[in-house]
C-alpha cells in the first residue's frame, strides 16, 4: 500500500482550500493501491489555514527541537505539524506502506525543497517534518515532481 498526499489526490485541504490533483494518483486511489493522508489536518489544523514555514531550519531541526513550523502571523505551530507527522508514522506503519508519496515544498511534505522561512516564495534544500519523520523510519518518501520516475521504477 502506498500513502499519498490528500492535496495530490485532489481532496481540497491545502492551506488555501485548494488542492493539486495529480492524475497518477488519482489513479493509483481510483485502484484502491494508495490511500490519502494529510498531516497537518491529522495534527489539529482547519482548511483553509494560514501558510506555514520551518523557521530556523528543516523538517528533521523541528523534529530535533532546534527550528519551529509558525504561520503567517507569527504563531507557533510546530506542535500541529509534529503531532501530524506522528499519526502519518503510524499510519504509514499499521498500513506496511514502504513508499509515500508527498507534495513537495511543504512544510510537512516537502521531501526536498521547503519555503525558506521568510514567507517570500523562496524555497530552499530542505525537507518537511512529516518527510523527515517518515524517512528516520525507513520509509521511502517520494515527491510528485518524481513520481514518474518511481512508477517506473527507476527509483
Amino acid at each position: 500500500m502506498i500513502l499519498v498526499s490528500s492535496c495530490l489526490a485532489g481532496l481540497e485541504v491545502r492551506y488555501n482550500g485548494t488542492h493539486c490533483l495529480d492524475e497518477k494518483i488519482h489513479e493509483l486511489i481510483e485502484k484502491k493501491q494508495a490511500i490519502t493522508v494529510c498531516p497537518e489536518l491529522l495534527g489539529g489544523l482547519s482548511t483553509p489555514r494560514e501558510p506555514a514555514e520551518i523557521i530556523g531550519g528543516n523538517g528533521g531541526d523541528v523534529l530535533d527541537g532546534q527550528a519551529k513550523v509558525v504561520n503567517q502571523s507569527g504563531k507557533d505551530v510546530t506542535e500541529q505539524f509534529v503531532k501530524g507527522a506522528y499519526v502519518t508514522l503510524k499510519r504509514a506503519q499499521e498500513l506496511n506502506a514502504t513508499v509515500v508519496i508527498l507534495k513537495e515544498n511543504s512544510p510537512s511534505c516537502g521531501s526536498s525543497m521547503i519555503y525558506n522561512g521568510e514567507f517570500k516564495g523562496e524555497k530552499i534544500i530542505g525537507e518537511g517534518v512529516t518527510a523527515a519523520l517518515l524517512k528516520r523510519n525507513g520509509i521511502k518518501v517520494v515527491s510528485e515532481k518524481n513520481l514518474a520516475e518511481f512508477l517506473d521504477g527507476k527509483m
